[in-house]
């Protein structure tokens, strides 16, 4: 190679893997890629809510597909401790409403 051959003529036949996030279920800890998981969130302004986007801004926490997570996240303490915040009742059941819809039991 000539001294004028940059960093990029020389790394072009070489493509290195894209990276992948992972994160961690908060009830199974189990890890995986991001996109494998749904976002649970606490905004600014201390509402916990469901993250679709994966982008709204606050403290996020994550579960996976199992509907044994969501219900031990549901009605156990796990994610109130992943999100720093009291679950109430309103919440719980939001949980559950959406692992019925999106989830089948295992």
């Amino acid at each position: 190679m000539t001294e004028h051959t940059t960093q990029k003529q020389r790394s072009r036949g070489r493509r290195r893997p894209k990276h992948v996030p992972q994160r961690t279920c908060v009830a199974c800890r189990e890890k995986e890629a991001k996109r494998q998981f749904v976002r649970i969130v606490r905004t600014p302004e201390g509402t916990v809510e469901i993250d679709l986007t994966g982008k709204k801004n606050g403290r996020g926490a994550y579960l996976c597909t199992r509907r044994s997570c969501w219900d031990k996240a549901a009605s156990g303490s796990v994610l109130e401790r992943a999100l720093k915040v009291t679950l109430d009742q309103q919440i719980r059941d939001q949980l559950h409403r959406y692992a019925d819809h999106h989830f089948r039991d295992e």
